[in-house]
């Protein structure tokens, strides 16, 4: 295995409460922890809007202009699709994002600009993020088939019966098409071709109506910009003639005293410097008019065609990459009508010969499934049986469904069971959320191979102490092989951490600031006991503290 995807920083300026605050994390288990409402969760969720969240700019810190969160990660073993959609290259990469109280989203992967929505792409890959009750891909029934799967290691297999799955539908279609009659047949023609027409004339391109949405507030504040860009240069055009010759006078007077004292040098370079960003802004303000696009004609194209990808989305796919996929479909449907000259006789035979096949393949599917079932039930059981279960039980409920799709004609739902006596149930339908906050971590312990950074914020909510001295452990015997980020307000999950750090907010006349402090050595030891509710000065409590962070040092890190 490839080394984990590591969150090495972040940087977030001006996001809720937040106007500047750099955080670097460990490779291994990073405690935050902090008292209730100081913040502990707006880290996470900055976090979340770099990585491709919904931003919203009511999170914009009053009195701000934009928010900005900016990230370091570290990587040998991203996918190839994305070093070369992103253009990385060795092992560390930054992404940049912004969003202005005009709601304008900006995003950079190693300063080149991409779509805002291309990082949720990115994110996914990147962190996996966990809240005490967010609905994860863990517990949806459509999502348990490719975790049973993925467990298996059955990949190319299913690469193999999705290319033969393929062959046989492409059979049944050019059956289908040569037994129909041709009133039938010219009917659908007519149809296909139709949509396809409608569809090509588009000339779509994957992607442009991400790049409209970003385009058209510009053009439709062009005039406002126009003015307000004609204003600044305005200003910095006053500071011509005899404010700019002052200016250089003070300029060459300074650089004369800096031969005499070398201390005025960095000021006589400051004061250059501001002489030559004023001339460079005022060029810059004058190139940007030049550039703004207030063509009435071009906004009204714009809005146009954003209209017809509307209408093209609304009825053939719910993105462009659908709509481009679905006018595929309708080719391989209008050759298959049309080439009726193949003889039906020999195609049915074809088709029953892949029909068998498909068969037999789909068996060998089902037999794998069935061994990984088991194979798993008993490693999730093994995994969170230490966190408290007394009675607990899981397996994997495979269903066969009759009608054989591209993976096969089996559905998978996990099953839990935390007591004797009680009937297992699906995921979904645990309530507890300390049994959500446990199970997901045994299920993350197992499943989430290949995912990067992993984040808990407060999944220790609703447990005890004891629960959570062992939550704590298993968290950090997971982190021995990827990174992960918790949030937690208990003492024995935060005495796990490799690296610690204190969230506090502070206020400030009339505006609140947050902090985020790094903890070492003691201070470790006096947060831990600050949080089991120990008084400060306590001896006992801090005994108690460092008894526990010397408890976590004995956890194996595998």
């Amino acid at each position: 295995m490839g080394q984990q995807v590591m969150l090495k920083s972040i940087e977030i300026k001006n996001f809720a409460i937040i106007s500047c605050v750099k955080v670097e994390f460990g490779a291994g288990l990073n405690i935050f922890t902090g008292e209730t409402g100081a913040g502990k969760s707006i880290v996470i969720e900055a976090l979340g809007f770099l990585l491709g969240a919904r931003g919203d700019s009511g999170l914009i810190k009053q009195g701000s202009s934009k928010m900005t969160v900016w990230g370091e990660f570290s990587s040998d073993s991203l996918p190839k699709e994305h070093l070369e959609k992103f253009g990385i290259k060795g092992g560390e990469f930054t992404i940049k994002r912004e969003l202005d109280t005009k709601g304008r989203n900006k995003a950079w992967v190693n300063e080149k600009s991409v779509l805002v929505s291309d990082l949720a792409d990115l994110g996914a890959y990147l962190v996996d993020f966990h809240g005490q009750h967010e609905h994860q891909s863990l517990f949806k029934a459509s999502a348990h088939l490719d975790l049973l799967d993925e467990f298996a290691g059955l990949g190319k297999d299913l690469d193999l019966f999705k290319k033969e799955y393929d062959v046989f539908v492409d059979l049944k279609h050019k059956l289908a098409a040569l037994e129909m009659s041709s009133e039938e047949k010219q009917r659908a023609l007519d149809l296909y071709k139709y949509q396809l027409e409608e569809i090509e004339k588009l000339n779509i391109k994957e992607g442009e109506d991400a790049e409209i949405e970003e385009i058209l507030p510009k053009m439709k504040n062009s005039g406002r910009l126009m003015q307000d860009a004609q204003t600044v240069y305005g200003y910095l055009s006053e500071m011509e003639g005899s404010a700019v010759e002052t200016l250089a006078k003070a300029l060459n007077a300074l650089r004369q005293m800096a031969e005499t004292d070398k201390s005025l040098q960095s000021a006589a370079e400051e004061l250059e410097s501001a002489l030559n960003s004023a001339e460079d802004t005022a060029s810059t303000i004058s190139a940007y008019q030049e550039g703004l696009d207030a063509d009435p004609e071009r906004l009204d194209k714009l809005l146009g065609r954003q209209e017809d990808l509307r209408r093209a989305k609304a009825k053939y796919g719910a993105t462009l990459k659908e709509v481009l996929s679905y006018a595929e479909g309708l080719r391989e449907k209008i050759s298959a009508l049309e080439g009726n000259g193949e003889n039906v006789s020999k195609l049915k035979q074809a088709l029953e010969k892949q029909d068998k096949k498909l068969l037999c393949l789909n068996e060998e599917l089902f037999k794998r499934r069935e061994e990984a079932s088991a194979r798993l039930s008993a490693r999730i059981k093994e995994e969170i049986a230490p966190l408290g279960f007394g009675k607990v039980r899981f397996e994997v409920s495979l269903d066969r469904r009759g009608e054989i799709g591209p993976k096969g004609d089996v559905t998978a739902e996990f099953l839990f069971s935390s007591n004797a006596g009680q009937a297992l149930r699906p995921l979904r339908n645990i309530a507890s959320g300390g049994e959500i906050s446990r199970l997901m971590l045994g299920l993350k312990t197992v499943l989430a191979g290949s995912c990067g950074t992993m984040v808990f914020d407060e999944i220790d909510a609703g447990i005890s102490g004891v629960t959570g001295k062992l939550v704590g452990r298993k968290m950090r015997a997971l982190s021995g092989n990827r990174q992960i980020i918790c949030v937690t307000h208990l003492a024995q999950v935060a005495a796990c951490g490799e690296k610690n750090f204190n969230i506090s907010k502070k206020e400030n006349g009339q505006s609140t600031e947050v902090e985020v402090r790094p903890l070492e050595g003691k201070d470790v030891i006096l947060e831990v006991a600050r949080m089991i509710g120990s008084s400060e000065g306590a001896k006992a409590g801090y005994q108690h503290a460092a008894d526990l962070i010397a408890e976590a040092l004995t956890v194996d890190l595998k």
